[in-house]
């Protein structure tokens, strides 16, 4: 019953992909992609929760949290997408397929079936931890101890993308870094709530039975590791270099990824 439910969730997602490919196609830009990110796993939450016949607390807490955090995400970056234009992050990995005449099928493989395969992972405590809960499955203390590490996650992105919009709308600030509010404690509070959220949902999904953590484990470690080592803040940081002058020293005293009172400069 749940490996059917999610083969079906597979399935759902692998057809929203291939249309979101073909617009793709149309507009000449993958990088809105960013958006499906949040969007799917919210979509994963909902129909993995639609399926239940009565759906108790835990599942319809796991839901609401991923729904919460997903649809927020997805608006954010559609809205910075329509502002900014396409993302460079894209326009490099794809400009030697471009240049071979091979973008549709590199932007099909590379970008949107990639990307929907590390969101069916990523999301997969959610997803599994819905299916497995029943209507008898109460809301335990590891439970709200989750919901509350999803809450701090929350605050940290939530706050930290507005206080960066902010930052980026005056335009007295073209070319600075960033060092203010929560950006003052680590280099990337959003990408610290994103892995604070899916752990927490990990941690409250885990309350359905131990075997829900042991098998979906594999989604908060692989997102922690793509937000510190690979796609997220290394990538991030290897351009600010050069276009941000003063990066160098306010990534001397602030701490990379867990928020930490900034080192104090030498006299």
């Amino acid at each position: 019953m749940i490996l059917e439910a999610l083969l079906a969730n597979a399935a759902i997602l692998l057809g929203l992909a291939i249309i979101l490919w073909v617009i793709a196609l149309q507009i000449d830009d993958v990088s809105f992609v960013d958006a499906y990110w949040g969007g799917g796993m919210a979509l994963m939450a909902l129909v993995s929760w639609l399926r239940l016949l009565d759906p108790g607390g835990l599942a319809t807490l796991l839901m609401g949290m991923t729904v919460i955090w997903g649809v927020r995400l997805c608006i954010h970056i559609l809205r910075r997408w329509r502002s900014e234009g396409e993302d460079k992050r894209y326009a490099k990995i794809l400009r030697k397929d471009r240049e071979k005449g091979r973008f549709a099928i590199a932007a099909l493989v590379k970008v949107f079936l990639f990307q929907s395969a590390l969101l069916f992972l990523v999301s997969s405590p959610a997803q599994y931890g819905i299916l497995e809960a029943s209507s008898s499955t109460p809301i335990s203390g590891l439970a709200m101890i989750g919901f509350g590490l999803w809450a701090v996650g929350i605050f940290f992105e939530w706050v930290g993308d507005w206080q960066l919009a902010r930052f980026k709308a005056d335009p007295a600030n073209e070319g600075k870094v960033m060092d203010k509010g929560l950006w003052r404690y680590t280099r990337h509070p959003n990408y610290f709530g994103d892995a604070c959220v899916w752990w927490g949902i990990w941690i409250a999904s885990a309350s359905a039975g131990w075997w829900v953590a042991a098998w979906t484990i594999a989604g908060p470690i692989f997102l922690t590791f793509t937000l510190t080592k690979w796609s997220g803040a290394a990538l991030l940081e290897s351009g600010m270099k050069s276009s941000r002058p003063g990066y160098e020293e306010y990534k001397a005293r602030t701490s990379a990824f867990i928020p930490w009172p900034p080192k104090k400069s030498a006299s």
